[in-house]
């Protein structure tokens, strides 16, 4: 069968790396219960909806200019807003934002990757990460993590000794088990970074914090280590917590330098004027938009408790620690006709990672009943 990429590639002079590829995106499909991407299930309130609008109008007043390039405000609002969520208080220059989490992580790629030089990770993980570095002609490779979906942090650090990557990729929680990076880890990481010779500098270090806000109490954020280690950098996004996936604004947080060198690789006016608006004006509604947080983290710890209970021909499931807005489960001798049975009763999961693995995103609890019936009813459990 020919695939979409070798179809253009017969017309057109697509890289040969390109040619056996196919483009990203998980199904998107008119079913009545979507828990495959991790959304936030609940709608912004109207009074947030009112305030986006008119921020929004009032920016459409002068499109005929080029926006604010540097986005001093927007970077305010989201360090101010970092400080209440995690204590940490930072400059608007040590703030960076752009269309998604996913362009500020091509920014990393494009300002430390590139040929000759190596972005490392650890499987299973968010799968784009491998397509930023093929996309930047980065090289890319992935580690092992042990059965629990933890790291180990010797072998860790043993590995990038080893490989000597300019970029270390953690995920934070991960995507897609939900499994928190422990702190001690990234201590070992970070050091084992400082080891590292690029052209002379130690390898940065990415820790991706998409999920952050739905953490278990206690687990730390990455943002605490940010003042002692300038190669570290912590990216968020606007798309889960904030229930703003449609808005497309994910950030990052770093030293001034590392910020001023994603400065040199982005696009010009690469943040519109409507995004900085809205963006700016979601942010002055943090705690409206939030409040279902606690709904979602209780949400997610009764669906992991209820899939724990289950059994698939008298074995248990296996089901991650998740301090995300999902839960990770398997393992099954065939996951997509578990998959496919859910989908024929309405309820649209994800297949993602190793073999026999889905993850559900956490809905509301009417989701969620809906979801448990349909997969008693599709493995008999």
């Amino acid at each position: 069968m020919t695939t979409e990429s070798q179809r253009i590639a017969g017309a057109l002079p697509l890289r040969p790396e390109l040619r056996d590829e196919k483009p990203y995106g998980a199904p998107q499909l008119d079913v009545p219960v979507l828990l495959n991407v991790n959304e936030n299930p609940y709608t912004p309130p109207p009074a947030v909806i009112e305030d986006i609008a008119a921020a929004v109008a009032d920016a459409a007043g002068s499109l005929n200019r080029y926006p604010d390039r540097e986005f001093l405000g927007l970077r305010k609002g989201l360090a101010d807003y970092l400080g209440r969520e995690s204590g940490v208080h930072l400059v608007p220059e040590q703030l960076w934002a752009a269309n998604g989490s996913n362009e500020v992580m091509l920014h990393i790629m494009s300002a430390f990757g590139g040929p000759g030089r190596t972005a490392l990770s650890f499987a299973p993980t968010y799968s784009m990460y491998s397509e930023y570095a093929r996309n930047t002609h980065t090289a890319w490779l992935a580690g092992p993590r042990r059965d629990d979906f933890s790291l180990d942090a010797g072998e860790a650090a043993n590995l990038i000794e080893r490989v000597q990557p300019a970029i270390i990729l953690l995920t934070s929680p991960n995507n897609p088990t939900g499994t928190a990076l422990e702190q001690g880890v990234l201590a070992s990481v970070l050091e084992a970074a400082g080891r590292v010779d690029i052209d002379g500098a130690p390898a940065v270090v990415v820790v991706d914090e998409a999920y952050a806000e739905f953490r278990r109490e206690g687990v730390p954020s990455a943002l605490e280590l940010l003042a002692s280690h300038p190669n570290l950098a912590v990216t968020r996004t606007m798309s889960k917590a904030f229930a703003a996936a449609g808005l497309r604004l994910g950030y990052l947080a770093a030293s001034r330098d590392l910020v001023d060198a994603l400065r040199i690789v982005r696009l010009p006016y690469h943040l519109s004027a409507i995004t900085q608006a809205a963006a700016s004006a979601a942010l002055r509604h943090a705690d409206v938009l939030l409040a279902q947080v606690e709904e979602l983290r209780a949400e997610r710890d009764r669906t992991v408790e209820w899939l724990r209970q289950r059994t698939v021909d008298g074995t248990p499931l296996r089901v991650a620690d998740s301090d995300a807005n999902f839960a990770y489960f398997g393992v099954f001798e065939d996951r997509h006709r578990i998959w496919q049975g859910l989908l024929e009763r309405g309820v649209l999961i994800r297949e993602v990672g190793p073999a026999g693995w889905l993850r559900v995103s956490i809905g509301t609890a009417q989701e969620m009943d809906a979801f448990k019936n349909a997969l008693v009813e599709v493995a008999g459990l």
